[in-house]
């Protein structure tokens, strides 16, 4: 029988009008996510782009990725992959439940496992609202639709378990990334929602909250359950994940005010069980693999002798190594990190990258200078050039560097990685609460002396986000593009001009890029994003050249840095953690080598993941 004769007979039973559901009564448990979360194929690039670009520009991906919707089912109808969380909640609940009462399917196919007899629609979702740093700032700039195309498709997901005909018999609960958003904007009852988990599907407290789901007993509006405090406690999916994304570390330990993922407790998840999940992958046709961290740098050095954040060369390259040579694995993608590893040591850095270059899907002609013009482009915070801002938002962001060094850190990083062939996606905060025009001013400068120096990172400039559960959740800052002033425009315009240049090899490039935009600008921008949008604007476009603008004192002509080396960043470290830079990498003074007795007293607490203090 062909997967084809097997969806037909899957289709949902009708008379007349009247929907009966699957003739087997439907599944106790289905799982789903938005199909735009979902999707494996089509371009590395294009889940960043549907969280952010607006659904009027849908049709820009549709002819880029004609066919982006197609998606790859098992014989039953089910889905052949799915975001990581939602097999980590299918794992979770296959401790309790046999495997045929759970199901995990696309949304198209809802109506072929929801029957009378279902009791639990869990939906994971990561961008329901179109309110992360990303979404809210380039829906509202590129149009007059704030609805990001992902979202778009979470309210289809939604509002087609609102109309169905057994939506009084189940229970409709979300988890993932994006929960905080329905809670936040109080859209339970408009998207027909009974209860958002936050936190991960291991806890007993989820367990129970599907025991009472199937009891169909009257749920929570929120709750949240605990994350595990180590390694033992986090499940491995066994099936295969969307971009075969495996679970590498949890948390941070750098103690960040703005972000989620630090509050959890840090822990490097053993090789074994990350290896065991990608030869998962790959056995059920993943030929990708992407392992899932919030800095892949403090794996295989939590809870050690070393602190964190001086990177464990032997244990990432071991990893790294059998990742890549597993058999059926064809491409790797690098997920987050941060930068201050790669000044601590670049030799690890080139390491990596002869072991991870081949494996890449990323190619930038225009930069990278590997055989074949491969690169790697993993995600990397930068959220300001402002020391001062710095300071108040981050400030272990660049340990075991001095914070006040952090644009040092920044140039001096990427000078390593772009030499190396890592191109990252730099994060930038612009409108943070208490951000002046001076500290707009020291981004900008930091963004023109990487120009000066021929760096180049992918810049995303985004408005600041108070995220649920952060330590910035009740400050605001700027929240709409009008209220952005000209310097906050300049710096968000310059980065997306530096962006495109490594897209813009032909003579038509540029200009297709000028008439669009100046276009647009014409027909709405100008009144969708205020006066203070023009000159920014005129200077993205080039119709007119910065230096033009700059001697029209109508945009801000940056001012040089004085910038400390790597040998100077490394005469500055404590005498404590200089004990821990490897000789091999060079740059050491003379005596760089803590004095007797500075060093680690003994091991670290095995009770509690090692973080840094709040400040």
């Amino acid at each position: 029988m062909t997967q084809a004769d097997t969806r037909e007979q899957m289709k949902p039973s009708t008379s007349g009008d009247s929907f009966t559901g699957p003739d087997d009564g439907g599944r106790l448990i289905v799982l789903t996510a938005p199909l735009t979360e979902s999707i494996d194929h089509a371009g590395y690039f294009i889940q960043m782009a549907m969280a952010s670009l607006p659904i009027w520009m849908e049709g820009v991906l549709n002819r880029k990725y004609p066919k982006w919707r197609e998606v790859e089912r098992n014989e039953d109808g089910s889905a052949r992959y799915m975001p990581a969380g939602v097999r980590l909640v299918e794992k979770s609940l296959l401790r309790e439940y046999p495997r045929a009462d759970i199901v995990a399917c696309f949304p198209e196919d809802l109506e072929r496992f929801v029957g009378p007899r279902t009791r639990v629609v869990a939906v994971s979702t990561h961008n329901p609202l179109g309110v992360t740093f990303a979404a809210g700032v380039y829906t509202s700039m590129f149009g007059s639709s704030k609805l990001p195309i992902n979202s778009h498709y979470a309210r289809a997901l939604f509002g087609s378990l609102k109309s169905n005909p057994h939506r009084r018999n189940f229970k409709v609960i979300v988890g993932g990334s994006g929960g905080w958003q329905i809670i936040q904007t109080d859209t339970f009852d408009e998207l027909d929602v009974d209860c958002v988990v936050e936190g991960r599907s291991e806890s007993v407290d989820t367990l129970e909250l599907f025991r009472k789901a199937v009891r169909q007993e009257p749920l929570p509006r929120q709750i949240e359950v605990k994350h595990p405090l180590d390694r033992e406690g986090i499940l491995f999916p066994d099936a295969r994940t969307t971009f075969g994304v495996v679970e590498m570390t949890t948390g941070c330990g750098r103690r960040c005010r703005f972000c989620v993922p630090d509050l959890n407790p840090q822990i490097d998840l053993p090789k074994e069980k990350i290896m065991d999940a990608v030869r998962a992958n790959v056995r059920q046709g993943n030929k990708q693999v992407s392992l899932a961290t919030e800095d892949m740098f403090i794996w295989g050095q939590v809870r050690t002798n070393t602190p964190f954040y001086f990177p464990n060369r032997e244990a990432l390259l071991d990893l790294y190594t059998d990742i890549v040579n597993t058999p059926g694995v064809e491409q790797h993608v690098l997920s987050h990190c941060t930068i201050a590893p790669a000044v601590v040591d670049p030799l690890l850095i080139r390491k990596l990258s002869e072991l991870l270059l081949p494996k890449s899907p990323i190619h930038l002609p225009y930069l990278s200078r590997h055989t074949e013009k491969k690169a790697l482009a993993p995600l990397v915070g930068l959220e300001t050039g402002s020391v001062r801002m710095a300071k108040q938002i981050m400030p272990s962001k660049g340990v075991p560097f001095s914070i006040e060094d952090w644009p040092s850190v920044v140039l001096e990083g990427l000078r390593v990685l772009n030499e190396n062939n890592w191109f990252p996606a730099m994060t930038l905060i612009v409108g943070n609460p208490g951000e002046t025009d001076e500290d707009v001013m020291a981004t900008l400068d930091l963004i023109y002396e990487m120009e000066q120096r021929e760096l180049f990172a992918f810049l995303i400039p985004s408005i600041f986000t108070p995220l649920h559960d952060t330590r910035m959740e009740q400050e605001r800052g700027v929240t709409q593009t009008r209220q952005l002033t000209p310097l906050q425009w300049q710096l968000m315009m310059k980065c997306w001009k530096m962006n495109l240049r490594p897209g813009q090899y032909s003579w038509w490039g540029p200009t297709a890029w000028r008439v669009g935009s100046i276009g647009l600008w014409l027909y709405k921008l100008r009144r969708i994003n205020g006066p203070n949008f023009t000159w920014p604007l005129l200077m993205f476009s080039g119709i007119l050249s910065e230096k033009n603008l700059q001697r029209m004192e109508k945009i801000y002509a940056g001012q040089p840095l004085k910038v400390k080396s790597r040998k100077e960043l490394l005469a500055s470290l404590k005498p404590r953690d200089r004990a821990f830079i490897r000789e091999d990498n060079g740059d050491l003074s003379d005596g760089h080598l803590a004095p007797p007795g500075s060093a680690p007293p003994g091991p670290w607490p095995d009770t509690a993941p090692r973080r840094l203090p709040l400040a």
